[in-house]
């Protein structure tokens, strides 16, 4: 008799042996199978995941932008709004001034037309102002030209070397050049501007207002 056999107990039910009887489980092929499964779907999901985000970041052009990259875009500090690019100016080479003289001083038109001509500008036409403007121009200078020319930033680089002159815009005027101005010279022109101070201001010009600021770290 086995001594896993209580006494009293035999016969046709007797267990024999000096071994345990080991119990196993039914083999789970039905959870190995889902289990495999659901690792299959997870993985899926992650790799498309993954692919949606590297579009959100690359414009789906292939090209990286890190969020730090963004938040390095330069922004108007009064709004928070990105700031407006840098303003590029003509050439005073490329901007024909005509000089006209306003005032009762005589030679005035060629003395300047002939400065403006050593600072890169092309001249025009030089002579007295128009009798609408003779004698009625009180300050520095005024600056005549057409919304193309201000567009074109011809009369902000003209401008620049006559300190305290106006400037007006004329649909009707004559011509239509994007880099034509005509300046009448006024009572309370004395010199243009010196070049050092006029190519400050033209510096200052091209650059957006206010100045962009950066996050910290860029």
């Amino acid at each position: 008799m086995s001594m896993l056999t209580p006494p009293g107990m035999g016969g046709e039910y007797r267990i024999t042996g000096d071994r345990y009887p080991r119990m196993r489980r039914p083999h789970g092929r039905r959870r190995i199978v889902l289990g495999s499964l659901a690792a299959v779907t997870a993985l899926s999901l992650l790799a498309w995941g993954t692919v949606q985000l590297v579009s959100v970041f690359t414009g789906g052009d292939g090209k990286t932008v890190s969020a730090a990259q963004e938040d390095c875009k330069p922004s108007d500090p009064r709004t928070g709004k990105d700031a407006a690019p840098a303003r590029v100016l003509p050439d005073p080479s490329s901007i024909t001034v005509n000089v006209y003289n306003a005032t009762e001083r005589s030679g005035l038109a060629k003395e300047t037309a002939d400065e403006l001509a050593k600072r890169g500008f092309t001249i025009g036409e030089v002579d007295n102002a128009p009798p609408e403007l003779d004698k009625k121009v009180k300050q520095t200078g005024l600056l005549l030209g057409t919304p193309k020319s201000e567009q074109s930033g011809a009369l902000a680089v003209l401008a620049a070397h006559l300190d305290k002159a106006s400037t007006r815009t004329d649909k009707a005027r004559k011509g239509t050049a994007a880099k034509s101005v005509d300046l009448v010279i006024g009572d309370g022109y004395r010199s243009l501007t010196k070049p050092k101070a006029a190519q400050q201001t033209l510096v200052a010009l091209t650059k957006p207002s206010p100045a962009p600021s950066t996050a910290a770290g860029c």
